[in-house]
């Protein structure tokens, strides 16, 4: 372990005296007829070509943002990440309701009153001092133990070089941790509140650096060095930490002794997709959240003493469900479980001294994306999200240890009568079980317009990851292609997250060639089952989706008559070449070694088939995307173009990885539909 100095910069006076909200771009790069675009309210530049890339006006950005009742649901506020304060008093949460996802404190309502949280005005000042730094969306925050802090993780531009800063609630005090450092991400609090576990990673390095910042001095402390680094927890009396380290698949946890620098590996020979872990409030009981070892995420104990700890044990499993998330009662006493049974949530409440297990209430969506208890125990507070419910906030009541019957909204308040007609129309999702081309049962979610009768023009979509999971969530695209006539489905092909450790490891290395087959078998599943007309399918999908999509225009063109892909790879060899280090160094287990399987990486790589590309193809991309990078998207335009097509071109320039903003989100979902809507219902229309 080895001390620095100067992690952060220090208090700093609230400069949020003024305030604005900057203005979205998005730029269009496209051939396209003229009065298409006089149609959309898009004037080209005189003198240049149609390939140019133009702005789009405030009056037409204006126009994306709200567009009547449908707009002001797709695209309204979204709340998530509730996090209590430790006096009970105060919730912050992050929301988009400025535009951007920004993070905001209010009071937290009275256990026993069933009204929602009252909003502030303005959320909490998170500019960054660099000026060179654009504006950063809130990804996660956490309160320090004593209430003092809140900190932030912030995202400059929707990119991958993220910051960490430090606000009080008030938002008159402010900290930024390693501001010179190439990223920096948040990890956990001492239990004292002194000390807060970060990860910096330096310039030009893949490893990260786990570290534990002393907020007195500003000295840190480094734990340990490796891919993926996170400080998961430290124990009550600040003796001990646990640090996760390794690639994607191939992740441990290790329980490092402060006093002594004792390194213990909790899960060894186990490597994890999911690692993580919580102390016990005593200290002498130790919780993970994993996968080492077995087939599904469980929770496993771990019994701490004075000598080497016990090996894990179960605590709560399942054979055929993962575990999610879990939250810890800060008395000790109690586990909130949330299980992924299906891709939907279902909710548990364990006693950890009995391992009693009873039933909680639904949460109002399918899903729940994170969950807390009050400081006091009387309360859990989810944020849940589903096909026909936008992102939001509640809570169930635990008074007396018996749970509530039902989950109260806290946020958004109830929405307004106009609305009504707008959220009904929401579709709800069928899931479908189909087969690889191998035999392997893989299963998808059906968005249907509900008037459809027989085959209908359908949209393929794909998730990004690939570890991550189609869910049953809130999906603007999907609900605004099913109000035009289009059908989605959107399939879990092998690599995915949510069906055991060895369906995600199904698509690694030499196996993602298999993989690719299963978007056609897919294809297949729709049009054998008359769901879809196989004249009129089209492809489209976001980050390992946007190459899947890619590949799949590349294999199977004659399959496809339209394609999106939204900041996919296009090129192994240049992906990783141009990713974060540390992006990279990660990903090795998933892809490959770019150089011992450069031939492999080669034959995966779609831009080297791009030729084959008949359907029409929308290229969508972030200008700080950093994961990757937007010269994976150029060089799929450049390449097309070169040989004659008109591939579209919507680039965001204040977006990274992900499409954030809401005036983008809106101009995002209408040009996609727009795009798949015109080569799937007019026939006629297609194009090269």
């Amino acid at each position: 372990m080895t001390k620095a100095r100067g992690p952060f910069r220090g208090d700093r006076p609230n400069r949020n005296s003024s305030r604005t909200t900057s203005g979205s771009t998005a730029l269009w790069q496209v051939a396209l007829p003229d009065v298409w675009l006089q149609e959309r309210g898009i004037q080209m530049d005189d003198g240049h070509d149609r390939g140019v890339a133009v702005a789009f006006a405030d009056r037409r950005r204006a126009q994306l943002a709200g567009d009547g009742p449908a707009s002001d649901v797709l695209f309204g506020a979204a709340y998530s990440d509730p996090a209590p304060s430790p006096d009970g008093k105060m919730l912050a949460w992050i929301s988009d309701r400025d535009g951007r996802p920004r993070a905001w404190v209010g009071a937290l309502p009275p256990a026993a009153s069933v009204g929602t949280v009252t909003e502030p005005d303005w959320p909490l000042p998170t500019e960054l001092d660099d000026p060179e730094l654009p504006a950063g969306d809130v990804q996660a925050l956490s309160w320090s133990p004593d209430g003092g802090w809140l900190a932030c993780q912030l995202s400059p531009g929707g990119g991958e070089r993220t910051r960490v800063l430090l606000v009080s609630p008030d938002g008159a005090r402010r900290r930024e941790i390693a501001p010179d450092a190439a990223a920096v991400t948040l990890g956990a609090w001492s239990p004292g509140g002194r000390r807060l576990g970060v990860t910096i990673y330096p310039q030009g390095r893949g490893d990260g650096l786990a570290c534990l910042v002393d907020l007195r001095d500003g000295t840190s402390t480094v734990l340990a060095d490796g891919p993926a680094a996170k400080v998961c927890t430290i124990s009550g009396d600040g003796r001990r930490v646990v640090v996760r380290l390794g690639r994607r698949g191939a992740r441990h946890l290790e329980l490092i002794d402060l006093r002594t620098g004792r390194r213990t590996d909790l899960i060894p020979g186990g490597d994890a997709t999911v690692a993580d872990a919580r102390f016990g409030v005593t200290g002498s009981q130790l919780f993970l959240h994993t996968d080492a070892g077995r087939e599904r995420a469980a929770l496993l104990g771990v019994t701490l003493g004075d000598g080497e700890p016990s090996l894990a044990y179960p605590v709560a499993a399942r054979a055929d469900d993962d575990l999610d998330l879990v939250a810890l009662d800060p008395s000790g006493a109690r586990a909130a479980l949330v299980w992924n049974v299906d891709g939907r949530s279902e909710l548990e409440l364990l006693d950890l001294r009995s391992g009693m297990v009873g039933p909680l209430p639904e949460p109002p969506g399918d899903v729940v994306s994170s969950a807390a208890f009050t400081r006091d125990g009387t309360a859990l507070l989810l944020a849940s999200e589903g096909p026909t419910v936008p992102p939001q906030l509640a809570r169930i009541g635990l008074d007396a240890c018996v749970p509530a019957l039902e989950a109260t909204v806290l946020l958004p308040a109830e929405p307004p009568e106009h609305l009504w007609d707008a959220l009904n129309a929401l579709v709800g999702p069928t899931l479908h079980e189909f087969t690889g081309e191998d035999g392997l049962t893989l299963s998808g979610w059906l968005f249907r317009p509900r008037t459809a009768l027989g085959a209908t023009p359908t949209l393929i979509w794909l998730h990004g990851g690939p570890e991550a999971q189609e869910r049953p969530t809130f999906q603007p695209l999907f609900q605004a292609l099913v109000a035009e006539g289009i059908a989605v489905f959107a399939p879990n092909v092998r690599g995915s997250g949510g069906f055991g450790r060895s369906f995600t490891q199904a698509d690694d290395h030499e196996r993602r060639f298999t993989a690719i087959t299963d978007v056609r078998a897919a294809v297949t599943f729709l049009t054998d089952s008359g769901l879809a007309d196989p004249a009129r399918i089209g492809v489209a999908g976001r980050s390992y989706g946007g190459y899947l999509t890619l590949a799949a225009l590349t294999w199977f063109p004659e399959l496809f008559r339209v394609g999106v892909d939204v900041c996919g790879i296009a090129d192994f060899e240049t992906f990783y070449a141009d990713t974060e280090p540390w992006i990279a160094t990660a990903a090795t287990t998933k892809y490959g070694d770019p150089v011992r399987d450069r031939e492999m990486l080669r034959a995966l790589s779609p831009i080297h088939a791009i030729e084959r590309v008949g359907a029409p193809l929308l290229v969508v991309h972030g200008a700080h995307d950093t994961d990757v990078p937007l010269g994976e998207a150029e060089q799929v335009v450049a390449a097309l173009r070169e040989r004659g097509a008109s591939p579209g071109f919507l680039l965001f320039d204040d977006e990274g990885h992900q499409v954030r903003g809401t005036a983008n989100r809106a101009a995002f979902v209408r040009e996609v539909v727009g795009w798949v809507g015109r080569n799937l219902q007019e026939v006629d229309s297609r194009t090269a």
